[in-house]
């Protein structure tokens, strides 16, 4: 754990200015521990990621025990829900509704999931971290970028994407979509999570809405090296707003067809296949390409999700959401070119994105 003594002055950074802790509030933190079946059945490699997690989630919490002894700290751990969007039981969904902030720093993401929407509404302010790793709490890592110009260029696209009816997404490898966003609301992760009920990702910075359900149509190339253990590019083909088939991918795009299984149009694999959100990253210190959670808020990238959304304004609720990141995307918005290659332009201004 060379690490531990690198990440205090970012872990007091989030707890602080993201999270706006203060004076008589209790923080807990969570994260997911292997199960049994896990440990016996992932490689060693997969298992001393889980496991680096579980200690930077300790390593937290005595941190804030140190530097906020004037706040209940609590450590919560629980068993491995083995994917994204899975409900992390109800021990944990209760715990989260006692607490002020949630700190997750887990490998399976809650972020759309009723246990978080139930803490969230109840007035507890979450920072959702799937797959995050103590590289990102450095003093150089996408947790410590300037979040307040993150907020204002993200809530500007948010307002963009409120505004727009019709996006089309292509890229040099391929990707060419048209999806709807007719009557959604754009939302901004600002990471700024200081106010009762709010919620997001960390490391954060994104624009992202819920497209319109039935009308993706086109494909998405999923680029090697942009999802994890990707090493052959993948194609992700879309009608009216289904994912229908997938194309390459190698041992990946095995997996995925296992579980979306395109053709079967029974429950949950219709749900999981919906083209869930549409986002646009606005982090300039993000850089990793084979993690989602920093991935998708690296300038110069777009990024759709498959599953549910009835957590971000759609109308699909599913055990399962996932994203898919495009690298230096051109974008139209109702016609009009707002992002070409990387460089992006949006209310009539150019902001140069670096991919």
């Amino acid at each position: 754990m060379d690490w531990a003594s690198k990440i205090e002055v970012g872990v007091k950074r989030v707890l602080r200015h993201n999270m706006g802790l203060r004076k008589g509030e209790a923080l807990l933190v969570i994260t997911d521990r292997p199960t049994d079946q896990e440990w016996r059945s992932q490689s060693l490699e997969r298992l001393e990621d889980v496991a680096t997690r579980n200690l930077l989630a300790r390593t937290i919490t005595d941190i804030a025990r140190g530097n906020f002894p004037e706040l209940k700290v609590t450590l919560q751990t629980y068993p491995s829900v083995g994917r994204d969007s899975a409900e992390p039981g109800r021990d944990v969904a209760e715990s989260m509704r006692l607490f002020s902030v949630v700190i997750a720093i887990t490998t399976y993401s809650i972020s759309h999931t009723d246990a978080r929407e139930s803490a969230t509404r109840s007035g507890v302010r979450i920072a959702s971290m799937p797959m995050v790793q103590p590289e990102m709490f450095y003093p150089s890592g996408s947790l410590t970028a300037d979040y307040e110009e993150i907020a204002s260029e993200s809530v500007m696209l948010a307002e963009l994407l409120t505004a727009t009816s019709t996006i089309r997404i292509r890229s040099r490898e391929g990707t060419d979509l048209k999806l709807s966003l007719e009557g959604r609301e754009g939302i901004a992760d600002t990471g700024i999570y200081d106010t009762p009920g709010s919620w997001g990702n960390l490391p954060a910075g994104e624009a992202y809405a819920a497209p319109l359900e039935g009308t993706a149509e086109g494909a998405v190339v999923v680029e090697k090296g942009w999802f994890p253990n990707l090493k052959h590019n993948m194609k992700l083909l879309f009608e009216r707003g289904q994912l229908v088939g997938i194309v390459g991918g190698g041992e990946v795009g095995e997996n995925l067809r296992a579980l979306l299984k395109p053709g079967d149009n029974t429950n949950p694999y219709l749900s999981r296949r919906n083209l869930a959100e549409f986002g646009i990253g606005t982090n300039p210190k993000a850089r990793r390409r084979d993690i989602i959670l920093e991935a998708e808020k690296i300038r110069g990238t777009v990024h759709i999700a498959l599953g549910g959304n009835s957590h971000m304004g759609g109308a699909i609720k599913a055990d399962y959401h996932q994203d898919f990141i495009i690298p230096s995307p051109t974008v139209e918005a109702d016609g009009e070119l707002i992002a070409e290659r990387g460089k992006l332009n949006a209310v009539g201004r150019a902001v140069r994105i670096n991919s």
